[in-house]
């Protein structure tokens, strides 16, 4: 896959995705965003929604909240399960 994004999502219980993806949509406190390959770096508070990783196939997980990292390609997202 070129240009891809590292992403981990991780819940208390298990890893849910630890793999590439193209991008990942996430339910931020100010709106929904994407990350994409080069992104700045950031670091967000996530509400109740989908978060929609889009790599060979597209993976969606219903969250009650969480954070996501962004850092040089690489994302880090924590996260309740609803």
């Amino acid at each position: 896959m070129e240009k891809a994004i590292q992403v981990k999502i991780v819940s208390p219980e298990r890893t849910l995705f630890n793999g590439q993806a193209k991008s990942i949509l996430v339910p931020g406190e100010k709106g929904s965003f994407e990350v994409l390959y080069n992104h700045a770096p950031i670091i967000s508070c996530l509400t109740s929604g989908i978060v929609r990783c889009v790599g060979e196939e597209t993976l969606n997980f219903n969250i009650a909240g969480g954070f996501i990292e962004v850092n040089e390609n690489r994302v880090s997202v924590c996260v309740e399960i609803a």
